[in-house]
């Protein structure tokens, strides 16, 4: 059987960026982890939110429904949020779920 990657989260507050570094799998499992890593920066106006999926191995469509709250989430706050490196079969499934045209991706400062 194949070992699954744990999924883990990094994060780095670098002047006006708080950036989240993802690794391993999204899923229904890891959601939890991933909403109490933001609770303390989602609603924060004077930083931008940024998650680095460089390392995201596997998301699945909770995984893609916590992206799109926190779009909405930021949205509404109008607090920058931006998308990093996101891996070849992740922007694949960004682009067949529609949620690509809203992400921005790269850096905010």
């Amino acid at each position: 059987m194949m070992k699954l990657e744990p999924f883990k989260i990094r994060t780095e507050e670098q002047g006006s960026e708080y950036v989240m570094y993802l690794e391993g799998e999204l899923d229904l499992a890891a959601v939890p982890q991933l909403q109490c890593a933001l609770e303390h920066v989602l609603k924060r106006k004077d930083i931008a939110l940024v998650l680095n999926l460089r390392n995201l191995t596997y998301i699945d469509s909770t995984g893609i429904g916590v992206i799109v709250s926190i779009l909405k989430t930021r949205d509404g706050l109008r607090a920058p949020f931006y998308v990093q490196e996101i891996p070849a079969k992740v922007k694949r499934l960004f682009d067949l779920t529609g949620i690509s045209g809203y992400i921005k991706e790269g850096a905010g400062a």
